[in-house]
């Protein structure tokens, strides 16, 4: 019996051990996941590949060679993944990385949609342009980079802020993530769809072209007529009402969020019982 329980911790010390570890590289994969990062790893596991190729060929010269990128390998790690690695150990510390606070993140998104939906009625009145990127699962770590970091807290006087004409931040996207202003004046790829209307800008197509790589979602303000769009999954949403993009918001990232959380803590639950 003694030999069986001693068995049976060491089966449960293993699985556990696996667990860990395969949690934590799925969260590191979530970080970077949209990213270049994404095709670095890629590469690294060609490049690991190719090593064991020539192994198994006895190709001396190609071993050498890889051998010596794997032995640096760590320290081009720590420089190429540098932001999304800083990103995960700012979340490891806030405790964010394992657990989150539900009531808070969606406190904090129903803000965030109040503030944008106040910033768009304002902007459009006045025919302020504007291109605001919500991020939602893709990391969007990219296309932050291109532009001014800011990350500062999301409310409707900075937002419009921003976009003021003549001021330094107003050519480019703003980039939000949850309740927070990640960088402005971002640029976004640009997209090449033959089915664009000839009289929408360059707001609009940068508009569908970050929704057609990224699963963000993207509103612009017109400064020609004032209208209001959004992009999401590739198309494009023309002369909606902030009451309107304020339903969809809602839906789009409050409702889904209440809806994964539900899921998570009912299978949290079946675990437990």
């Amino acid at each position: 019996m003694g030999n069986w329980d001693w068995s049976f911790l060491s089966i449960l010390k293993v699985v556990v051990d696996i667990t860990i570890v395969w949690y934590v590289l799925y969260k590191l994969l979530m970080l970077i996941r949209g990213t270049k990062a994404i095709q670095l790893l890629k590469g690294i596991f060609v490049v690991i590949t190719i090593y064991f190729i020539s192994v198994v060929l006895e190709l001396s010269t190609v071993r050498m060679i890889i051998w010596q990128v794997i032995m640096w390998g760590p320290l081009g790690i720590i420089i190429l993944f540098q932001p999304e690695l800083r990103r995960a150990l700012e979340q490891l510390g806030r405790g964010s990385f394992f657990s989150r606070n539900t009531e808070s993140e969606e406190e904090a998104l129903n803000q965030s949609i109040d503030a944008i939906a106040k910033s768009c009625k304002y902007m459009a009145k006045r025919r302020i342009g504007a291109l605001i990127t919500i991020e939602r699962e893709t990391a969007m770590g990219d296309y932050v980079s291109t532009g001014i970091p800011i990350n500062g807290k999301l409310t409707n006087q900075l937002l419009t802020n921003i976009f003021i004409p003549n001021t330094p931040l107003h050519d480019g996207a703003v980039i939000i993530n949850r309740d927070s202003v990640v960088a402005a004046a971002c640029y976004l790829p640009l997209s090449e769809s033959p089915f664009i209307s000839k009289e929408l800008g360059t707001r609009h197509r940068a508009a569908l072209g970050i929704s057609e790589v990224t699963d963000s979602i993207t509103i612009t303000v017109s400064e020609e007529t004032g209208n209001i769009s959004y992009t999401k999954n590739g198309e494009l949403h023309r002369n909606v009402s902030t009451e309107k993009l304020a339903e969809m918001l809602e839906r789009e990232l409050v409702t889904k969020f209440k809806t994964s959380s539900s899921k998570a803590w009912n299978w949290r639950g079946r675990k437990n019982e």
